[in-house]
């Protein structure tokens, strides 16, 4: 028999970007550093039916990424998704579309849903949209069948298929 209120685990892998910035009080900058998303973030979630495992693959502006760091981001979600699990993936904007397209170039449709999100403002702004993007993020890889997807501003696009639009600040279907 099936649990009727069964638990769905989500594993979050995290690669940086600005939703993971933080700022530096001796430096006056923010960088990104160690991930903060489980104190930060995860922590002040109330998800009684998800489990999240969280993992950092990388630590950088998603504008410093290369192919190599793709190639890492791919080899991340191919291991996870042999787990069977749903994956969320943090990711800077300015690039998301870019390796979340490579991925699916790459590796086809993975065996669970793959869903990209971040930030446009750092998730310790007062005004970050980083607890409705993980949020939505979070649901769409519960209810979303294997795939590639963004969850971004209440919207989720299917991978191929989205890009960032620098005029509204957000994304939108191509």
């Amino acid at each position: 028999m099936t649990e009727i209120n069964q638990k769905t685990t989500i594993r979050i892998l995290t690669t940086g970007g600005t939703i993971e910035k933080s700022y530096c009080e001796s430096e006056g900058t923010l960088k990104n550093r160690a991930s903060i998303i489980r104190e930060g973030l995860i922590s002040s979630l109330r998800l009684p039916y998800t489990h999240l495992e969280l993992e950092s693959i990388l630590n950088k502006d998603s504008l410093e990424m290369d192919n190599s760091d793709r190639d890492q981001i791919c080899a991340a979600i191919a291991r996870t998704a042999d787990q069977g699990d749903p994956i969320v993936i943090l990711h800077g904007t300015d690039t998301m579309a870019v390796t979340a397209e490579y991925c699916f170039e790459k590796m086809g449709t993975p065996k669970v849903p793959v869903v990209f999100t971040g930030a446009m403002r750092p998730m310790g702004f007062i005004d970050s949209d980083a607890r409705q993007n993980v949020t939505e993020a979070l649901l769409t890889a519960r209810l979303a069948e294997p795939g590639f997807y963004i969850a971004f501003h209440n919207r989720v696009f299917r991978i191929p298929g989205a890009r960032k639009n620098l005029e509204t600040g957000t994304f939108e279907a191509t």
